[in-house]
């Protein structure tokens, strides 16, 4: 084994231990700040002002059982369940309990989120996927031809991209797709694969859309930069095409910075598409925690949170790993 290779592996396994460590604290103290937040909401989850209200004894009798009386014993005592520290001291008899959905009686927030959270992933990577498609594909267009009529056309796309919020997008998606051509495009599964796919791709596209755009911008930038390099110049004076030049060397270190916000983008568009799957019916986990955040149903709240802060964490930590293999200089 070579010592560079050596020094890689090491640098890696560094890495490795030093974000492990620090995936506790950091989920905590995201943990900490959404416990106090989600107190702060004003109401009572377990009254239902819509319908009939359970009698006073019966309401007193339920925040006790769920520590809805003693905002520091839930704390500690949710925290211990959620993490499995009760389970490990015998406590508890199930390791990682997110506990009950306050607001949905016959489910518990680990059904909930083992129902919603490969929907919500799903959608999540094929929003990447397809912004990576557009992504790339506008950025090397604007790159290899700068200041001509394509690149003002794919920079104007970009703007626009990242400018309308995905809520506005999506109600045009709906308005145009939906009510005016008759596609299926609210809810999500279909009666045969064709529709499965075209309910799945409406919600994707609305939210790879600003991923898009700034990845088409990050490439722009970076192809701009290469392709004026020594190194590129030298390929072209050896009468390579413009075209392989760009594919085979310029685009690999253009690349770069795309792979480093790939991490927050990836973990961003699988937890941060509680709009879209709220604007496109899906039942993902965005949708029961808007409603969760609605009625104040603190355990699902904290149970998602939970769970998608620690998915952020070790995806950013996946994207540093690969970025090592890819660019050996940060060894």
């Amino acid at each position: 084994m070579s010592a560079t290779a050596s020094t890689q592996q090491d640098s890696v396994l560094g890495l490795l231990v030093r974000r492990l460590l620090q995936l506790p604290l950091i989920v905590l103290v995201v943990y900490t700040i959404t416990f106090m937040l989600a107190w702060s909401i004003p109401g009572n989850p377990l009254e239902n002002p819509e319908g009939r209200r359970p009698p006073a004894e019966i309401v007193e009798a339920m925040r006790k059982q769920y520590r809805l009386d003693d905002p520091v014993a839930f704390y500690f005592d949710y925290l211990g369940k959620a993490s499995g520290v009760s389970y490990v001291l015998g406590r508890h008899d199930r390791p990682f309990d997110l506990g009950p959905s306050l607001k949905q009686p016959d489910w518990n927030v680990n059904e909930i989120l083992a129902t919603g959270l490969p929907v919500s992933i799903t959608l999540g990577l094929s929003a990447m996927l397809i912004a990576l498609v557009i992504g790339l594909t506008a950025g090397l267009v604007g790159g290899l031809k700068p200041g001509s009529p394509a690149d003002f056309a794919t920079q104007l796309l970009a703007i626009a991209g990242i400018s309308l919020p995905s809520f506005v997008i999506g109600s045009a998606i709906l308005m145009f797709f939906a009510v005016k051509m008759g596609f299926p495009a609210i809810g999500w599964g279909g009666a045969s694969v064709r529709e499965s796919l075209i309910r799945a791709f409406f919600p994707a596209f609305t939210l790879s859309l600003p991923f898009a755009a700034y990845i088409s911008r990050l490439v722009r930038f970076g192809m701009i930069e290469e392709m004026s390099a020594d190194h590129i110049r030298t390929a072209r004076a050896k009468g390579l095409p413009r075209w392989k030049v760009a594919l085979k060397h310029a685009l690999k270190n253009a690349f770069l910075p795309v792979l480093s916000y790939l991490g927050p983008a990836t973990a961003v568009a699988l937890t941060g598409s509680f709009v879209v799957e709220k604007v496109f019916a899906v039942p993902g986990v965005g949708q029961h925690f808007v409603d969760g955040v609605l009625g104040k149903d603190i355990t699902l709240v904290m149970g998602v949170v939970l769970v998608y802060s620690t998915l952020m964490v070790v995806l950013n930590l996946v994207v540093d790993v690969l970025y090592r293999f890819v660019d050996p200089r940060l060894a």
